[in-house]
């Protein structure tokens, strides 16, 4: 017992001063900021197998919401299309990919509100129950914007007050304290991850690469100590895997400023007739390039004054 009380205390140990160093290789690391507008800053680092004993790359936009720049959601209840497509129609400053949709008919399996009005509603799991990541939303009101977490009613979406409503999950940071994590694989595998942070009238759009020999990804618990890494108060995950998007109006590569991960080696139509899983095949048969981007059903825009 007590060599096995030493191991523990040991491993420990070790444990907190490898997250100490995390935390310093990600504070100090050369990060490229790029100015976009008025309070909105764009920065991107890419980590050589320096953070979480792997390599990484991290792609942050920085929004200051202001009677200037304003959050809103952006969806469609039934076709699909890409980040850079629902922010380019809507001439957006910059989009992120939002929560999670059905892949074959379309439209978002969690509530989507706009402007006031429903447009989707949560579609539940199992002996009709809520799945794990809807117990969260995220809620707008012009340049107002928060986090919600659920307080246990069937009809809680429909009650929250705001323009704008979508919920996702799950929440990752809360109250600037890591929410409780479950040990399910969507929780502890690495996969390219979308979030957003709050911190103030701060915003933090954040993707993660993955699924490439350049980017590991992330677990949800890393992803928590980003968002804790930016002193941000709350975070929140979004869809991720191949719909991990971040794209930003007139910049190059039609916009889309990560390495999305659904450009393979082969053509998608021949991996498709092939019955491939293209969320799971291997790092080295992924493109690193801007062209991967997954047709989504819902984003998170920033939208200038209207």
């Amino acid at each position: 017992m007590k060599y096995t009380v030493l191991f523990f205390v040991a491993a420990a140990a070790a444990y907190s001063v490898a997250a100490q160093q995390d935390s310093i290789n990600f504070a100090h690391a050369s990060w490229n900021v790029q100015k976009i507008a008025r309070g909105v800053q764009f920065r991107q680092c890419w980590f050589d197998h320096s953070l979480f004993s792997s390599s990484q790359n991290i792609s942050i936009l920085e929004v200051q919401l202001s009677k200037k720049n304003r959050i809103d959601v952006e969806a469609d209840s039934v076709k699909l299309k890409p980040t850079s497509s629902f922010g380019t129609e809507h001439d957006a400053l910059a989009a992120i990919n939002g929560t999670f949709f059905d892949m074959k008919n379309g439209g978002s399996v969690d509530y989507i509100r706009l402007n006031g009005k429903t447009l989707n509603q949560t579609r539940p799991g199992k002996n009709n129950s809520r799945i794990f990541h809807q117990k969260a939303a995220i809620v707008s009101s012009g340049n107002k914007l928060s986090i919600q977490k659920w307080d246990g009613t069937a009809d809680w979406e429909n009650k929250l007050m705001g323009e704008d409503v979508m919920v996702t999950g799950p929440l990752l940071v809360e109250n600037k304290k890591e929410a409780p994590m479950d040990t399910i694989g969507f929780y502890a595998m690495r996969h390219p991850r979308s979030a957003v942070a709050l911190k103030g009238n701060k915003v933090f759009f954040i993707s993660v690469d993955g699924r490439n020999k350049r980017a590991a990804g992330m677990t949800l618990d890393e992803l928590a100590h980003i968002i804790q890494w930016l002193h941000a108060d709350e975070g929140i995950n979004l869809d991720g895997g191949g719909s991990t998007t971040l794209w930003i109006n007139h910049f190059p590569d039609r916009g889309v400023v990560n390495y999305p991960s659904d450009n393979k080696k082969m053509e998608k139509s021949t991996l498709y007739k092939a019955g491939t899983d293209l969320d799971n095949l291997a790092a080295d048969e992924q493109k690193w390039d801007h062209s991967g981007e997954r047709p989504v059903a819902n984003v998170i825009v920033i939208n200038k004054k209207k």
